[in-house]
Parts: C-alpha cells; structure tokens; sequence
C-alpha cells in the first residue's frame, strides 16, 4: 500500500493496525541521556512539594516542565 492510500484511510478513520508491522516502529528522538544537575536544597523541596500535588515523581514533573519551556 502507497503511502497516500494508507494515509487517507487513516484519514477516514479505517482502523490500520494489522497494515503496520510494530517490530520496525520507532520513534525518533526519544533516545534518552543521561544529565546530573546540582539544586539548592530549597528547590528540591519545592519539587518534592509540586510533584506530591500533582502525584508524580519529582523526575516527571521536571521532565515535564523543562518540556513545555522548550515547547
């Protein structure tokens, strides 16, 4: 199937799943690496604080956050 035929029965809705082979999905730019950064003990506190509100991992919610400014 040709990328536009797969497309506009996307487009239609038509449920693709069984058109897709999943072993040989990727998605790119989601390789993950590693950085260490140093905070006051004042910000980690508030951290721990937004992401027990939010229930999330203080990670997540900086994850989150550096996300949206980069956004």
């Amino acid at each position: 199937m040709k990328a536009t035929e797969f497309d506009k029965r996307f487009d239609d809705g038509e449920d693709l799943a069984d058109q897709v082979d999943w072993s040989k999905a990727r998605r790119p730019n989601v390789e993950m690496k590693r950085v260490n950064v140093d905070f006051p003990a004042w910000v980690v506190s508030g951290l721990d604080q937004q992401a027990q509100r939010l229930g999330v991992t203080r990670q997540a919610l900086i994850k989150l956050w550096i996300a949206e400014k980069l956004a």
